[in-house]
Protein backbone atom coordinates (compact mmCIF):
# COMPACT_ATOMS: atom_id res chain seq x y z
CA UNK A 1 0.00 0.00 0.00
CA UNK A 2 1.27 3.53 -0.96
CA UNK A 3 2.90 4.66 2.59
CA UNK A 4 0.66 7.97 2.47
CA UNK A 5 -2.33 6.08 3.00
CA UNK A 6 -1.29 4.11 6.15
CA UNK A 7 -2.72 5.52 8.57
CA UNK A 8 -0.12 6.56 11.34
CA UNK A 9 -0.33 4.25 15.19
CA UNK A 10 -0.81 7.30 16.85
CA UNK A 11 -3.88 8.18 14.67
CA UNK A 12 -5.05 4.31 15.32
CA UNK A 13 -5.29 5.02 19.12
CA UNK A 14 -6.73 8.07 19.10
CA UNK A 15 -9.13 6.69 16.82
CA UNK A 16 -9.63 3.78 19.24
CA UNK A 17 -9.83 5.92 22.54
CA UNK A 18 -13.02 7.85 20.93
CA UNK A 19 -14.56 4.49 20.34
CA UNK A 20 -14.24 2.73 23.60
CA UNK A 21 -16.91 3.08 25.89
CA UNK A 22 -19.16 4.99 23.43
CA UNK A 23 -21.67 4.17 20.92
CA UNK A 24 -21.52 5.21 17.46
CA UNK A 25 -23.68 8.11 17.58
CA UNK A 26 -22.11 9.50 20.32
CA UNK A 27 -18.72 8.88 18.92
CA UNK A 28 -19.42 10.98 15.88
CA UNK A 29 -20.98 13.44 18.03
CA UNK A 30 -17.46 13.72 19.87
CA UNK A 31 -15.38 13.99 16.81
CA UNK A 32 -17.73 16.71 14.82
CA UNK A 33 -17.33 18.68 18.28
CA UNK A 34 -13.37 18.44 17.86
CA UNK A 35 -13.80 19.73 14.23
CA UNK A 36 -15.91 22.67 15.31
CA UNK A 37 -13.65 23.33 18.52
CA UNK A 38 -10.85 24.10 16.17
CA UNK A 39 -12.65 26.41 14.40
CA UNK A 40 -13.78 28.23 17.05
CA UNK A 41 -10.68 29.22 18.90
CA UNK A 42 -9.91 32.65 18.81
CA UNK A 43 -6.33 34.44 19.10
CA UNK A 44 -6.16 38.21 20.11
CA UNK A 45 -2.20 39.26 19.66
CA UNK A 46 -1.40 43.42 20.59
CA UNK A 47 1.92 45.13 18.59
CA UNK A 48 2.57 47.72 20.41
CA UNK A 49 5.49 50.15 20.64
CA UNK A 50 6.55 53.88 19.73
CA UNK A 51 5.85 56.05 16.86
CA UNK A 52 7.28 54.65 13.91
CA UNK A 53 8.74 51.39 15.21
CA UNK A 54 7.23 49.42 11.94
CA UNK A 55 4.28 47.78 14.03
CA UNK A 56 2.00 48.53 11.12
CA UNK A 57 4.25 46.67 8.83
CA UNK A 58 4.79 44.14 10.90
CA UNK A 59 1.26 43.31 11.46
CA UNK A 60 0.94 42.88 7.69
CA UNK A 61 3.69 40.86 6.77
CA UNK A 62 2.53 38.39 9.66
CA UNK A 63 -0.63 38.32 8.25
CA UNK A 64 0.53 37.87 4.59
CA UNK A 65 -0.58 41.35 3.30
CA UNK A 66 1.54 43.74 1.73
CA UNK A 67 1.45 47.45 2.93
CA UNK A 68 -0.74 48.94 -0.15
CA UNK A 69 -3.13 45.93 0.05
CA UNK A 70 -7.11 45.77 0.93
CA UNK A 71 -7.32 45.69 4.89
CA UNK A 72 -3.99 46.24 5.27
CA UNK A 73 -2.60 48.00 8.34
CA UNK A 74 -1.88 51.97 8.03
CA UNK A 75 2.07 52.22 7.87
CA UNK A 76 3.57 56.06 8.22
CA UNK A 77 6.98 57.82 9.71
CA UNK A 78 3.88 59.35 11.82
CA UNK A 79 1.89 57.60 14.62
CA UNK A 80 -1.22 56.80 12.66
CA UNK A 81 -3.08 54.68 15.54
CA UNK A 82 -5.41 56.66 18.72
CA UNK A 83 -7.31 53.44 19.42
CA UNK A 84 -6.68 50.27 19.44
CA UNK A 85 -7.05 48.87 15.99
CA UNK A 86 -7.71 45.06 15.32
CA UNK A 87 -6.77 43.40 11.85
CA UNK A 88 -8.20 40.30 10.82
CA UNK A 89 -6.00 37.43 9.14
CA UNK A 90 -7.43 37.25 5.48
CA UNK A 91 -8.47 33.21 5.96
CA UNK A 92 -8.60 33.04 9.55
CA UNK A 93 -10.80 35.67 10.70
CA UNK A 94 -10.49 34.18 14.40
CA UNK A 95 -7.07 35.38 14.18
CA UNK A 96 -6.45 39.33 15.20
CA UNK A 97 -3.40 41.47 15.39
CA UNK A 98 -4.07 44.58 16.97
CA UNK A 99 -2.24 47.45 16.10
CA UNK A 100 -2.01 49.44 19.20
CA UNK A 101 -1.45 53.51 19.97
CA UNK A 102 2.13 54.69 20.28
CA UNK A 103 3.79 54.42 23.56
CA UNK A 104 6.57 57.25 24.68
CA UNK A 105 5.08 60.61 25.53
CA UNK A 106 6.57 62.28 28.55
CA UNK A 107 3.62 61.49 31.05
CA UNK A 108 3.22 58.11 29.67
CA UNK A 109 1.69 55.85 32.75
CA UNK A 110 1.89 52.31 31.41
CA UNK A 111 -1.45 51.25 33.96
CA UNK A 112 -3.44 53.93 32.33
CA UNK A 113 -2.23 52.80 28.64
CA UNK A 114 -3.48 49.00 29.33
CA UNK A 115 -6.69 50.29 30.72
CA UNK A 116 -6.80 52.35 27.71
CA UNK A 117 -6.31 49.74 25.45
CA UNK A 118 -7.94 46.73 27.17
CA UNK A 119 -5.36 45.14 28.63
CA UNK A 120 -7.25 41.70 29.23
CA UNK A 121 -8.77 40.87 25.81
CA UNK A 122 -4.87 40.30 24.58
CA UNK A 123 -3.14 36.48 24.52
CA UNK A 124 0.06 37.92 24.60
CA UNK A 125 1.70 41.34 23.82
CA UNK A 126 4.65 42.15 21.15
CA UNK A 127 6.88 45.17 22.11
CA UNK A 128 8.78 46.71 19.02
CA UNK A 129 11.57 49.26 18.82
CA UNK A 130 13.68 50.26 16.08
CA UNK A 131 16.30 51.32 18.15
CA UNK A 132 17.54 50.12 22.07
CA UNK A 133 14.64 49.86 24.46
CA UNK A 134 13.77 52.54 26.43
CA UNK A 135 12.00 53.01 29.92
CA UNK A 136 8.51 53.45 28.70
CA UNK A 137 9.32 49.71 27.24
CA UNK A 138 10.40 48.21 30.11
CA UNK A 139 7.37 50.30 32.21
CA UNK A 140 4.78 48.49 30.18
CA UNK A 141 6.97 45.33 30.42
CA UNK A 142 6.68 45.29 33.72
CA UNK A 143 2.93 46.25 34.09
CA UNK A 144 2.25 43.53 31.95
CA UNK A 145 4.17 40.78 33.96
CA UNK A 146 2.19 41.97 37.52
CA UNK A 147 -0.88 41.29 35.35
CA UNK A 148 -0.07 37.61 34.21
CA UNK A 149 0.03 38.35 29.92
CA UNK A 150 3.19 37.29 28.42
CA UNK A 151 5.13 39.91 26.69
CA UNK A 152 8.09 39.52 23.86
CA UNK A 153 10.40 42.20 22.58
CA UNK A 154 11.32 42.80 18.86
CA UNK A 155 14.46 44.66 17.68
CA UNK A 156 12.59 45.71 13.97
CA UNK A 157 14.20 46.90 11.11
CA UNK A 158 17.67 45.18 11.62
CA UNK A 159 18.38 45.21 8.02
CA UNK A 160 18.60 48.87 8.37
CA UNK A 161 20.13 48.62 11.77
CA UNK A 162 23.34 46.48 9.86
CA UNK A 163 23.76 48.82 6.99
CA UNK A 164 24.23 52.05 9.60
CA UNK A 165 26.61 49.66 11.21
CA UNK A 166 28.72 48.71 8.76
CA UNK A 167 28.41 52.25 7.35
CA UNK A 168 31.96 54.06 8.16
CA UNK A 169 34.18 51.18 9.23
CA UNK A 170 37.23 50.62 7.43
CA UNK A 171 37.45 46.80 9.69
CA UNK A 172 35.89 44.14 8.49
CA UNK A 173 32.89 42.80 10.74
CA UNK A 174 30.63 40.02 10.28
CA UNK A 175 27.11 40.17 10.37
CA UNK A 176 27.27 37.82 12.75
CA UNK A 177 29.30 39.78 15.29
CA UNK A 178 27.02 42.94 14.38
CA UNK A 179 24.11 41.06 15.35
CA UNK A 180 25.35 39.59 18.74
CA UNK A 181 26.52 43.27 19.70
CA UNK A 182 23.00 44.69 18.66
CA UNK A 183 21.28 42.18 20.58
CA UNK A 184 23.40 42.36 23.71
CA UNK A 185 23.04 46.36 23.83
CA UNK A 186 19.22 45.36 23.89
CA UNK A 187 19.27 43.04 26.83
CA UNK A 188 21.68 44.81 29.05
CA UNK A 189 19.82 47.46 28.63
CA UNK A 190 16.41 45.93 29.60
CA UNK A 191 18.31 44.13 32.38
CA UNK A 192 19.79 46.93 33.83
CA UNK A 193 16.05 48.48 33.69
CA UNK A 194 15.20 45.17 35.44
CA UNK A 195 13.95 42.80 33.49
CA UNK A 196 15.11 39.72 34.65
CA UNK A 197 16.29 37.22 31.51
CA UNK A 198 14.73 39.40 28.65
CA UNK A 199 14.27 37.40 25.49
CA UNK A 200 15.37 39.64 22.51
CA UNK A 201 14.24 39.08 18.65
CA UNK A 202 15.92 40.72 15.84
CA UNK A 203 13.43 40.85 13.15
CA UNK A 204 13.21 42.78 9.56
CA UNK A 205 9.71 42.86 8.21
CA UNK A 206 11.59 43.79 4.26
CA UNK A 207 13.68 40.59 5.10
CA UNK A 208 11.31 37.94 6.98
CA UNK A 209 13.34 34.91 5.59
CA UNK A 210 16.58 36.33 7.55
CA UNK A 211 17.31 36.72 11.37
CA UNK A 212 15.26 35.87 13.94
CA UNK A 213 11.51 36.46 12.57
CA UNK A 214 11.20 31.97 12.24
CA UNK A 215 12.68 31.86 16.08
CA UNK A 216 9.58 34.58 17.00
CA UNK A 217 6.84 32.68 15.27
CA UNK A 218 7.95 29.12 16.62
CA UNK A 219 8.59 30.91 20.10
CA UNK A 220 5.09 32.24 20.12
CA UNK A 221 3.90 28.79 19.17
CA UNK A 222 5.38 26.71 21.44
CA UNK A 223 4.32 28.64 24.46
CA UNK A 224 0.66 29.53 23.64
CA UNK A 225 -2.06 27.15 25.40
CA UNK A 226 -1.98 23.87 23.29
CA UNK A 227 -5.60 24.87 22.05
CA UNK A 228 -4.48 27.71 20.54
CA UNK A 229 -1.44 26.61 18.90
CA UNK A 230 -2.72 25.00 15.80
CA UNK A 231 -4.74 28.51 14.78
CA UNK A 232 -1.42 30.46 15.03
CA UNK A 233 0.53 28.38 13.33
CA UNK A 234 -2.21 28.06 10.01
CA UNK A 235 -2.45 31.69 10.07
CA UNK A 236 1.72 32.52 9.44
CA UNK A 237 2.82 32.94 6.12
CA UNK A 238 4.77 30.68 4.16
CA UNK A 239 8.20 31.93 4.41
CA UNK A 240 9.97 29.01 6.23
CA UNK A 241 10.07 25.21 5.22
CA UNK A 242 9.59 24.36 9.07
CA UNK A 243 6.40 26.21 9.16
CA UNK A 244 5.24 24.01 5.59
CA UNK A 245 5.55 20.66 7.57
CA UNK A 246 4.24 21.85 10.63
CA UNK A 247 1.11 22.64 9.10
CA UNK A 248 1.19 19.00 7.21
CA UNK A 249 1.73 17.79 10.13
CA UNK A 250 -1.23 19.32 11.61
CA UNK A 251 -3.86 18.65 8.77
CA UNK A 252 -2.02 15.06 8.55
CA UNK A 253 -3.30 14.33 12.41
CA UNK A 254 -7.64 16.09 11.45
CA UNK A 255 -7.89 13.83 7.90
CA UNK A 256 -9.43 10.59 10.25
CA UNK A 257 -11.92 12.87 11.94
CA UNK A 258 -13.03 14.12 8.61
CA UNK A 259 -13.31 10.53 7.26
CA UNK A 260 -15.57 9.91 10.24
CA UNK A 261 -18.05 12.45 9.59
CA UNK A 262 -18.11 11.29 5.85
CA UNK A 263 -18.71 7.65 6.96
CA UNK A 264 -21.72 9.03 8.99
CA UNK A 265 -23.26 11.20 6.09
CA UNK A 266 -23.23 7.89 3.91
CA UNK A 267 -25.22 6.21 6.84
CA UNK A 268 -27.65 9.04 7.07
CA UNK A 269 -27.87 9.30 3.44
CA UNK A 270 -29.33 5.55 3.28
CA UNK A 271 -31.97 6.20 6.02
CA UNK A 272 -35.60 5.98 4.44
CA UNK A 273 -36.49 9.08 3.18
CA UNK A 274 -33.30 10.38 2.91
CA UNK A 275 -31.57 11.81 -0.18
CA UNK A 276 -30.36 9.50 -3.31
CA UNK A 277 -26.97 8.89 -2.74
CA UNK A 278 -23.68 10.02 -4.78
CA UNK A 279 -22.78 8.77 -7.94
CA UNK A 280 -19.96 8.61 -6.34
CA UNK A 281 -19.79 5.25 -5.22
CA UNK A 282 -20.17 4.89 -1.31
CA UNK A 283 -20.43 8.78 -0.69
CA UNK A 284 -23.37 10.89 0.02
CA UNK A 285 -24.93 12.86 -2.22
CA UNK A 286 -23.05 16.25 -2.27
CA UNK A 287 -22.47 16.45 0.97
CA UNK A 288 -19.35 14.61 0.88
CA UNK A 289 -17.77 16.35 -1.95
CA UNK A 290 -18.66 19.59 -0.79
CA UNK A 291 -16.88 18.48 3.25
CA UNK A 292 -13.66 17.56 0.78
CA UNK A 293 -14.09 21.30 -0.95
CA UNK A 294 -14.21 22.91 2.24
CA UNK A 295 -11.28 21.19 3.66
CA UNK A 296 -9.31 21.49 0.15
CA UNK A 297 -9.37 25.55 0.33
CA UNK A 298 -8.11 25.08 3.77
CA UNK A 299 -5.32 23.43 2.60
CA UNK A 300 -4.56 25.52 -0.42
CA UNK A 301 -4.87 28.40 1.44
CA UNK A 302 -2.85 27.20 4.61
CA UNK A 303 0.05 26.17 1.86
CA UNK A 304 -0.01 29.83 0.23
CA UNK A 305 -1.03 28.11 -3.17
CA UNK A 306 -4.27 30.79 -4.02
CA UNK A 307 -3.39 33.87 -6.16
CA UNK A 308 -3.36 36.30 -3.13
CA UNK A 309 -0.66 34.42 -1.29
CA UNK A 310 1.68 33.80 -3.96
CA UNK A 311 1.35 37.33 -5.72
CA UNK A 312 2.70 38.29 -1.70
CA UNK A 313 5.61 35.78 -1.90
CA UNK A 314 6.45 37.56 -5.13
CA UNK A 315 6.47 40.74 -3.85
CA UNK A 316 8.29 40.16 -0.86
CA UNK A 317 10.90 38.20 -2.43
CA UNK A 318 11.43 39.77 -6.19
CA UNK A 319 10.23 36.90 -7.97
CA UNK A 320 8.27 36.27 -11.20
CA UNK A 321 4.82 35.21 -9.72
CA UNK A 322 3.96 33.00 -12.71
CA UNK A 323 7.64 31.43 -11.62
CA UNK A 324 6.11 30.42 -8.46
CA UNK A 325 3.18 29.18 -9.52
CA UNK A 326 4.74 27.54 -12.12
CA UNK A 327 6.06 25.12 -9.58
CA UNK A 328 2.52 23.83 -8.59
CA UNK A 329 2.03 20.77 -10.18
CA UNK A 330 -1.38 20.06 -8.20
CA UNK A 331 -3.98 20.82 -11.27
CA UNK A 332 -6.48 20.98 -8.08
CA UNK A 333 -4.49 24.22 -6.65
CA UNK A 334 -4.40 25.91 -9.88
CA UNK A 335 -7.94 26.03 -10.11
CA UNK A 336 -11.17 26.79 -8.51
CA UNK A 337 -11.45 24.11 -6.37
CA UNK A 338 -15.22 22.64 -7.10
CA UNK A 339 -17.12 19.13 -6.23
CA UNK A 340 -16.88 18.39 -10.20
CA UNK A 341 -13.16 18.56 -9.42
CA UNK A 342 -13.16 16.72 -6.43
CA UNK A 343 -15.03 14.07 -8.45
CA UNK A 344 -12.97 13.72 -11.01
CA UNK A 345 -10.06 12.96 -9.25
CA UNK A 346 -11.94 10.13 -7.27
CA UNK A 347 -12.48 8.89 -10.41
CA UNK A 348 -9.11 9.34 -12.07
CA UNK A 349 -7.17 8.08 -9.18
CA UNK A 350 -9.02 4.94 -8.45
CA UNK A 351 -9.71 6.17 -4.38
CA UNK A 352 -12.92 4.36 -4.06
CA UNK A 353 -11.07 1.05 -4.45
CA UNK A 354 -8.22 2.54 -1.99
CA UNK A 355 -11.28 3.51 0.15
CA UNK A 356 -11.72 -0.13 0.66
CA UNK A 357 -8.05 -0.82 1.59
CA UNK A 358 -7.92 1.94 4.05
CA UNK A 359 -11.58 1.02 5.59
CA UNK A 360 -10.03 -2.92 5.68
CA UNK A 361 -6.72 -1.67 8.13
CA UNK A 362 -8.70 0.64 10.02
CA UNK A 363 -11.31 -1.87 10.98
CA UNK A 364 -8.55 -4.17 13.03
CA UNK A 365 -8.39 -1.83 15.27
CA UNK A 366 -11.42 -0.02 15.26
CA UNK A 367 -13.94 -2.37 14.76
CA UNK A 368 -17.05 -0.28 14.44
CA UNK A 369 -15.74 1.42 11.27
CA UNK A 370 -16.87 -2.09 9.35
CA UNK A 371 -20.14 -2.21 11.04
CA UNK A 372 -21.03 1.22 8.96
CA UNK A 373 -21.09 -0.72 5.88
CA UNK A 374 -20.66 1.41 2.60
CA UNK A 375 -20.10 4.24 5.34
CA UNK A 376 -17.28 2.31 6.07
CA UNK A 377 -15.73 2.68 2.59
CA UNK A 378 -16.40 6.26 2.83
CA UNK A 379 -14.20 6.05 5.68
CA UNK A 380 -11.65 5.39 3.83
CA UNK A 381 -12.27 6.82 0.23
CA UNK A 382 -12.11 10.26 2.44
CA UNK A 383 -9.27 9.46 4.10
CA UNK A 384 -7.46 8.75 0.75
CA UNK A 385 -8.48 11.60 -1.15
CA UNK A 386 -7.85 14.29 1.49
CA UNK A 387 -4.57 12.24 2.05
CA UNK A 388 -3.72 12.33 -1.51
CA UNK A 389 -4.63 16.34 -2.15
CA UNK A 390 -2.12 17.28 1.08
CA UNK A 391 0.33 15.36 0.10
CA UNK A 392 0.53 17.03 -3.40
CA UNK A 393 -0.05 20.27 -2.15
CA UNK A 394 2.53 20.24 1.07
CA UNK A 395 4.90 19.49 -1.91
CA UNK A 396 3.84 22.34 -4.12
CA UNK A 397 4.26 24.43 -1.01
CA UNK A 398 7.87 23.46 -0.62
CA UNK A 399 8.88 24.03 -4.38
CA UNK A 400 7.73 27.30 -4.54
CA UNK A 401 9.00 28.41 -1.05
CA UNK A 402 12.63 26.58 -2.67
CA UNK A 403 12.14 28.93 -5.60
CA UNK A 404 11.36 32.19 -4.27
CA UNK A 405 14.16 31.67 -1.67
CA UNK A 406 16.75 31.00 -4.27
CA UNK A 407 19.47 33.58 -4.73
CA UNK A 408 19.17 35.23 -8.44
CA UNK A 409 22.86 34.13 -10.36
Amino acid sequence: MDSQFIVPENELQEMKNFFENRDLAEAVESVKRCLEDIDQVTLNVAVTGESGSGKSTFINVIRGLGDEEEDSAKTGVVETTTVPSPYLHPHHKNVKYWDLPGIGSPVFNPMDYLKLVKFHQYDFFLIITTERFRECHILLAQAIKSMGKKFYFLRSKIDSALKGCRRGRTNYCMDEDLLKKIRDDCVNGLRAGGIEHPRVFLISSLEPEKYDFYLIQKTLEDELPSHKRHVFLLSQPNFFHQAVEKKKKFFLSQIWKWAIVSAMNVVTSQRPGASSTSCVPYLSANGDLTLMVNVLEEYKKAFGLDARSLKMLSDTFGKDPETLRSMIRTTTALEEITPELVFHHLKSQGLTDMGRIVTACVNQIVPQIGTLASGGVAFGTTYGTLSSFLSAMAEDATRVLTTALATSD
